[in-house]
Order: C-alpha cells, then sequence, then structure tokens
C-alpha cells in the first residue's frame, strides 16, 4: 500500500505531537509487515506554497473557536484557516479522503467541530478523532482508520 498522506496544522503543537506520535507507530507497524503503510507528513502553515494536490491525502486539523456557542448561535473559527484555505485550492479538495479531528472534550458539542465542518464543507468523510495531544491507544485507533479509509479509495 502506498504510504498515507496528512497534510495538518498545529497552533500550539498538539496536533504535531499526534501527528509525529502516529508516524512512529506507522514505521513500527511497517516494520513488522512490509504491507503496512507508512506516513508521510506535511504541515501547512502561514508560510506555505499552495500546490496542486495529485495524489489521496487526509487532513488532521484541530478546533479554535471565537464567538457563539459553534452550533446555532454562529461560529468563527480562528487560526485554522490557511489549512481551508490550502484544501479550497485549485482541485486539492478533490484528493481530501478523510478528515481527522481534534479538540478538547469539554467543550461538549464544540469538539471536533473544525474537523466536522471541513468534512461537510469538502464532502470527505470524518472518519477519527483524539482528544488535545491523544494518548497512545489513539494512534492505532486512527492509523487503523486511515489504513480502512485507504483501501475503499484504492484499488487493490
Amino acid at each position: 500500500m502506498q504510504p498515507l498522506r496528512i497534510l495538518f496544522i498545529s497552533i500550539e503543537g498538539n496536533t504535531r505531537n499526534f501527528v509525529e506520535n502516529l508516524t512512529a507507530y506507522a514505521a513500527k507497524q511497517h516494520a513488522q509487515d512490509a504491507n503496512a503503510p507508512e506516513i508521510v507528513a506535511n504541515e501547512i502553515s502561514e508560510a506555505s506554497d499552495f500546490v496542486a494536490e495529485t495524489t489521496p491525502y487526509f487532513c488532521f486539523v484541530p478546533t479554535y473557536l471565537d464567538g457563539g456557542n459553534g452550533i446555532d448561535n454562529g461560529v468563527k473559527e480562528l487560526m485554522t484557516n490557511v489549512l481551508g484555505e490550502y484544501i479550497a485550492y485549485g482541485d486539492n479538495a478533490n484528493h481530501l479522503i478523510g478528515v481527522v479531528g481534534s479538540g478538547n472534550r469539554n467543550f461538549n458539542e464544540q469538539y471536533c467541530l473544525t474537523a466536522k465542518r471541513y468534512a461537510e464543507k469538502f464532502s470527505a468523510p470524518f472518519i477519527a478523532n483524539y482528544e488535545l495531544r491523544g494518548v497512545p491507544r489513539d494512534e492505532k485507533r486512527v492509523y487503523d482508520a486511515l489504513v480502512a479509509r485507504m483501501k475503499e479509495v484504492t484499488p487493490a
């Protein structure tokens, strides 16, 4: 299987930390079984050049909101906009095959709201979530979700 490609944005380092741990987990799986895909991850930031994506990828996005409750009385997303702009650039959204969200469960309905909104906006499934920096069991669960989704969209 081809490597799993991840585009992500990390504001406070939580998403970066999780993606690094997930990448290490994938490398261990690949070392044990050459058919287990590795992960190639790219962080998107204000300094990123927008390029045309040509292969399937996943996006990982945290939730940062300001104003309203994010559900029924308004929402203003903060700080993750550049990732959304990158996905919207050219035909990039056509290659997005899944969205993974993170956030703080204390925010109830707002937990992973940005990822859910990205999934809806870009017509890609919301496939997994984890809280803050995640824990080791999240690495296996999210990796398995990525692998399963990749198998759904790519021929055997």
